[in-house]
């Protein structure tokens, strides 16, 4: 069956990161992907046949700074739901494939706009990543172990949380939007803006007065010893999640502590009892305490490396990564529906692989045309 986004076609602009990442959901979801990549685009080796984030999407090769190359982009517009690009302000507007030529040739358009400092401000035409764009909003500083330096969380942050996922609520609330208005719209989603809002929670706590704002020191940022990760005997690690009295009573009864020997909210303990639950947590492997404390209420469990994840009985029972045949195990589309799954129909899309295909399919009647003008190119 197909995915609750069946009948939606997306242009994306081809670009790095949450803008990718933005099109493969929508593609996971049932969306008709078209990525356009410049001809002659990347190596064509392993790197680009493994990039997942390129998966279920068809690809058209395009001369973005040709007089023709703007007219097929526009002409594929004309029959799309939604564009999305990731390029910095400005960049569509001076190829001519911007806001108001794309709205002209298809007022419905949804045109979804990536950045990491937003389409306007003082910092809006600088080059930027993940770990700049979180270090203004406060999160970064808020991460990390007290008396040490924040910690980078990859760029799961930044880029996908409050880039690619605030990208795509976006384009699908201004697509139902349009179902009633008949009018299309710009988003304009900016990782500083996405990860500001993530971090509504933690300033709730702020505002309360019962967050200090420095790191290390408070309930969900290792200042807790019932929130936090401890070394196993064989050097791996189990993560902790007690915050709640009966999740804490079990922890303390799986480790074989009592609990007059660790107060839960003993706050003049918590150094006292970080180091008797990392004394107890030596003395058994990560998998010996699994064993120990899953299935339970203790909210507790292993930390798993990222290969020892997409093999683990738990992740494979719901298979949470699969194997498509694509090469490496993926992590599978999500979230899940009962009616319309979502689903990886095809391997990693390569730089011009399906521009004949595609402009085929869609009526393009001059397809040899272009490609003999080089405005558009096949692999």
């Amino acid at each position: 069956m197909a995915g609750p986004l069946s009948g939606v076609r997306v242009v994306e602009l081809a670009g790095i990161g949450p803008g990718p990442f933005a099109g493969m959901l929508l593609a996971d979801l049932g969306a008709e992907v078209i990525r356009i990549d410049r001809p002659g685009a990347g190596p064509g080796g392993p790197a680009l046949e493994k990039d997942m984030t390129n998966r279920s999407k068809r690809s058209v090769a395009v001369d973005l700074k040709s007089e023709g190359g703007r007219e097929v982009v526009l002409r594929l517009v004309e029959q799309a739901d939604v564009l999305i690009e990731g390029f910095r302000p400005g960049v569509t507007e001076r190829l001519g494939i911007g806001p108001e030529q794309c709205l002209e040739r298809n007022p419905r358009l949804v045109y979804g706009r990536m950045t990491g400092w937003g389409q306007e401000g003082p910092l809006s035409h600088t080059a930027g990543h993940d770990i700049g764009y979180i270090a203004i909003t406060g999160a970064l500083h808020a991460i990390g172990r007290a008396g040490g330096p924040p910690q980078v969380p990859l760029n799961l942050l930044g880029d996908f949380a409050g880039g690619s996922m605030y990208l795509i609520v976006g384009v699908l609330a201004a697509l139902l939007e349009s179902k009633t208005s008949g009018r299309g719209q710009v988003v304009d989603a900016a990782i500083v803006d996405g990860t500001a809002h993530l971090s509504t929670f933690i300033h709730a706590f702020l505002a309360s007065g019962s967050w200090q704002d420095r790191r290390g020191v408070n309930t969900l940022d290792t200042g807790a010893p019932f929130y936090d990760v401890y070394e196993t005997a064989d050097g791996k690690h189990m993560a902790v999640g007690a915050i709640e009295p009966q999740f804490y009573a079990v922890l303390l009864e799986r480790l074989g502590v009592s609990p007059e020997d660790a107060g839960h909210y003993d706050f003049a303990n918590w150094e006292r009892n970080r180091a008797l639950f990392a004394e107890r947590f030596k003395t058994k492997t990560r998998d010996e305490w699994a064993e120990i404390f899953v299935p339970s209420d203790a909210c507790v469990a292993p930390v798993l490396s990222m290969l020892e994840a997409t093999e683990h009985p738990w992740n494979t029972e719901r298979e949470v990564f699969v194997d498509t045949g694509y090469g490496a195990k993926q992590p599978a589309p999500a979230p899940r529906f009962s009616r319309t799954p979502g689903e990886i129909t095809g391997p990693p899309s390569l730089p011009g692989r399906d521009t004949r295909a595609v402009l085929t399919d869609l009526g393009f009647k001059d397809v040899e045309e272009l490609l003999a003008s080089g405005a558009v190119a096949e692999r």
